[in-house]
């Protein structure tokens, strides 16, 4: 089971939409399925805007310190050299999974789900430890009582940018309507959650994608 990811976003122009779309499925992504300790990417699109996500799996962070994936970065093609100038949006955040939740009895396989719901916050060194006991024995059990919250990935972030994010939760979803259910509700008004959100610190960034593809290790 993949340990690193890398969550990456970019947005293209409408008038170069399906040339970005080409490139990243035929390009950008394969060439790194074929790199050391790669494991899989999944690529998602923004609800209601044209941003799209790539999260790559990898076995561990050496996977992006291999020669290979280093001639990846520094020999780019010319497609690649055009996209990365143009694209705008771009967002680059690498992170350890620390955490791990799925719903009992799910028959299928979660992390395929057709709605990612990602939510990034900026925790202060002295307060994670509380933080992430929340997450994990409050408000994660209590969204998985809905039949339609599949799992939760839970990430200590390591480097990134433009922001300065240091966890990143990744919600599957069935469907996007269950962000409405009472399950939700009954989690964001927990006590436990009330006395973080009365704290300075407690703003998180909220986003939903749509799963277009997913890609594995060899494949093109």
């Amino acid at each position: 089971m993949a340990k690193t990811i890398l969550f990456s976003e970019m947005t293209p122009s409408k008038e170069w939409e399906r040339r970005f779309h080409d490139w990243y499925d035929t390009e950008h992504i394969p060439i790194r399925m074929h790199a050391p300790g790669f494991e899989r990417a999944r690529r998602y699109r923004e609800i209601g805007t044209d941003k799209c996500l790539a999260v790559y799996e990898m076995a561990s962070p050496q996977a992006m310190r291999t020669p290979e994936y280093q001639k990846i970065k520094q020999q780019p093609s010319d497609e690649t050299k055009w996209m990365l100038a143009n694209v705008s949006g771009f967002t680059r955040y690498t992170g350890e999974q620390i955490g791990e939740q799925q719903r009992t009895g799910y028959a299928g396989d979660p992390y395929e789900a057709p709605v990612l719901y990602a939510v990034m916050f900026e925790v202060p060194s002295h307060r994670e430890e509380e933080f992430n006991r929340w997450y994990e024995e409050d408000h994660v059990p209590t969204l998985l009582k809905n039949e339609r919250w599949l799992a939760c990935r839970r990430y200590r972030l390591d480097s990134g940018e433009p922001g300065n994010w240091t966890h990143l939760a990744l919600h599957y979803l069935a469907d996007i309507d269950v962000l409405q259910c009472e399950e939700r509700t009954e989690a964001r008004n927990s006590p436990w959650r009330a006395r973080l959100a009365a704290e300075d610190w407690f703003k998180g960034l909220y986003m939903s994608f749509e799963h277009l593809r997913t890609f594995t290790a060899h494949t093109s």
